[in-house]
């Protein structure tokens, strides 16, 4: 199978030994035939279990249990579909010091993550000029594949912006400072280094600030649907009826680029450092080799660019909300948190501390009420978890629970996790057909293309409602609202 993934029938993967452990965990314990040094732990309905075994996600899991270093279980969420190397909706933690570095553990849109802002409008002041705000927003904040962005920065500012990330935004006039505040790491992530980013990455990403890309990657304005959580919904500004806005993207090319590098780097280097692996997709070295350092200063510069790439569009957005609704239109910081990432944590295991590098690759932080990382305003009630559906469905706000940090490194879900691939997606379908039926739903969707349309219906992702309820039932996050899209742009 391309890639160096071994192929795997459907009958292997259909009988592919699965425990059940309650309602939404179960296991796939270890086994030293298969180099698995761990169990892999999957929290899933049997429903979602079913779905999860079309592709090789659940193979994927077990070849992450088989990396050198890895301490507590492979991870795998309800939103796990398979990825490269590692599955999407996987995390996994290997020991700091004796353990590896994995870019796959991460992906190649690095630091891929949401932004949540609220406006101080309502969903009756939006609708009757949701056309003209759409196509404002379209207009205001460049998507697709290439797209250049709507600030030209050289060579050096574009250093400045990986060492920086959404401050160096800020502090140019593309922001308010409270938004790093409510910002994962107020959006710059310490020990980035500019000169371990090839020129080929610095190229392809300088000219993308605050664009949002193509695929998956949208901009989509939403009304809250209904609040679970009032105390916790309080504390973010969220009341029924109130319009936010969610942008989701990454670091674009420069990420990609920066990924794209390493394996190639790595996938040499493993055979000086005697790494065996079911899978070359899963190509690592240890962290604190030579190549695992470099790899994770670049890591961290792909991942301020990416902050400074939603801070940037965050500005333009509250230029579009203001030339429709007026100037004294309020768009605000709720969260800021990213879902593709490697980062050195402490973390206890079997009664112990650890020092650890948590792997998330499509998966959310969800750090509990109380813990030092969060913003003031958010110590009582627990991290803002922003978990975006489909743009026909809806999206949630939860609050990281005490549960994800005993069980999941504090993580959770990112999504609804895709059902179909992009081309069964896009099979037999047409874009305005798809179009038309989201318009009697109440939502309006500009896209850069028809692809970019095909590939993100709802029917291709799963049930987000039951991937909600499996994180909340199993007591790593807590529901607090539940977000219907209006109107939506996209790649």
């Amino acid at each position: 199978m391309a890639g160096g993934q071994k192929f795997i029938s459907t009958s292997e993967r259909a009988s592919m030994e699965v425990e059940r452990i309650d309602e939404v965990r179960a296991r796939i314990p270890r086994d030293e035939r298969r180099g698995m040094r761990t169990d892999v732990i999957v929290y899933a309905t049997e429903r979602l279990i079913d779905q999860i075994r079309k592709d090789l996600s659940l193979q994927q899991a077990v070849n992450v249990a088989t990396l050198p270093g890895i301490v507590g279980p492979s991870l795998a969420m309800p939103d796990i579909h398979q990825g490269y190397g590692f599955p999407i909706g996987g995390v996994a933690a290997t020991d700091w010091k004796e353990g590896v570095v994995s870019p796959g553990g991460v992906g190649f849109d690095i630091n891929c993550g949401v932004r949540l802002v609220r406006t101080s409008l309502s969903a009756d002041d939006v609708r009757p000029r949701l056309r003209e705000l759409i196509n404002q927003l379209f207009r205001d904040v460049p998507c697709g594949t290439g797209g250049e962005g709507p600030i030209r920065i050289s060579k050096q500012q574009l250093d400045q912006v990986l060492v920086k990330g959404a401050q160096w935004v800020v502090e140019n006039g593309y922001g308010e400072p409270r938004d790093t505040e409510f910002t994962e790491e107020r959006g710059c992530l310490a020990g980035a280094d500019p000169e371990q980013v090839s020129d080929r990455a610095a190229e392809r990403g300088r000219p993308q600030l605050g664009t949002l890309g193509s695929g998956n990657h949208f901009l989509e304005v939403q009304r809250v649907e209904k609040v679970f959580d009032a105390e916790a919904a309080r504390a973010m500004g969220l009341e029924e009826n109130g319009v936010v806005v969610l942008i989701h993207c990454g670091s674009r090319g420069l990420g990609h680029q920066v990924c794209t590098d390493y394996l190639a780097q790595m996938g040499a280097a493993m055979k000086h450092y005697q790494i065996t692996l079911p899978d070359r997709q899963l190509a690592c070295v240890p962290t604190q080799s030579p190549e695992g350092q470099a790899y994770l200063a670049a890591m961290r510069a792909a991942a301020n660019f990416a902050w400074a790439n939603r801070q940037t569009i965050l500005h333009f957005v509250r230029g579009s909300f203001q030339r429709i609704f007026g100037s004294e239109t309020r768009i605000d910081m709720i969260y800021d948190v990213c879902h593709n990432i490697a980062k050195r944590e402490r973390h206890r295991i079997d009664g112990e501390t650890h020092d650890v590098l948590v792997h998330r690759k499509g998966a959310t932080r969800a750090f509990p009420p109380g813990h030092p990382d969060l913003p003031a305003a958010y110590k009582h009630i627990g991290q803002p978890v922003l978990v975006p559906g489909s743009m026909g469905t809806a999206s949630w706000v939860l609050v990281g629970a005490e549960g994800a940090m005993r069980e999941t490194f504090g993580s959770v879900c990112h999504g609804a996790g895709r059902l179909l691939s992009r081309t069964a997606a896009r099979k037999g379908r047409d874009a305005r057909e798809v179009q038309r039926k989201l318009e009697e739903q109440g939502i309006l969707v500009r896209s850069e293309t028809r692809d970019g349309i095909l590939e993100e219906i709802p029917d291709a992702y799963k049930d987000v409602d039951e991937v909600i309820e499996v994180v909340h039932q199993a007591g790593l996050a807590r529901k607090v609202a539940r977000l219907r899209p209006m109107g939506v742009i996209k790649g």
